[in-house]
């Protein structure tokens, strides 16, 4: 199997950083890169991606993870997480990107822009922006001062403010500069 590799939550100042690994033979009409699909047709292609793939799977790495080891080891767990879930014998591995996570897997290939020109890794894309999306979404009552489910996390205008005024909260990474200058 060749399994495509894309992660999403990277720049996020809250909430966990999700890999998506996926293996996909099938062709599904308008797959793309996760940020070039509005919400609706993300959900509805991540429905068909979890029917037609040969293997899906998530590796979520949550926000004191990253705090204590850094976003490049946290990437590197959330990758190996994704890859533990896949049954059956792994061919390659594409990462989106130009960094190999994987050091020493000779199975990893790197490509930039993968997310939008390899099928399994646009795959990849939309099922972990899906899910993470879907986990702040439903987060976002437990916190209602930081609105998550407006801007899932990421730095917006309005969360900035929020953190300013109300200090960080409990899902987000206190090792990121801008949660910790603002509060």
């Amino acid at each position: 199997m060749q399994i495509g590799i894309d992660e999403v939550g990277r720049g996020s100042l809250a909430g966990p950083l999700v890999v998506g690994a996926v293996a996909l033979k099938k062709e599904i009409r308008g797959l793309k890169d996760s940020k070039k699909l509005t919400p609706k047709e993300r959900s509805k292609i991540a429905k068909e991606i979890i029917d037609k793939a040969d293997a899906t799977s998530l590796g979520w790495v949550w926000p004191h993870e990253i705090d204590d080891l850094g976003l490049t080891q946290a990437i590197t767990l959330a990758i190996t997480r994704a890859l533990s879930l896949i049954s059956g014998p792994i061919e390659s591995i594409i990462i989106d990107g130009s960094y190999n996570f994987l050091h020493g897997n000779n199975l990893v290939t790197t490509l930039i822009g993968a997310d939008n020109l390899i099928p399994a890794v646009s795959a990849a894309s939309v099922i972990a922006k899906v899910a993470r999306d879907n986990y702040m979404q439903s987060i976002s009552s437990y916190w209602p001062l930081y609105d998550f489910s407006s801007h899932v996390g990421y730095g917006t205008k309005y969360h900035m403010e929020a953190i300013n005024k109300n200090g960080p909260c409990a899902i987000h990474r206190l090792s990121f500069r801008p949660v910790t200058k603002e509060s």
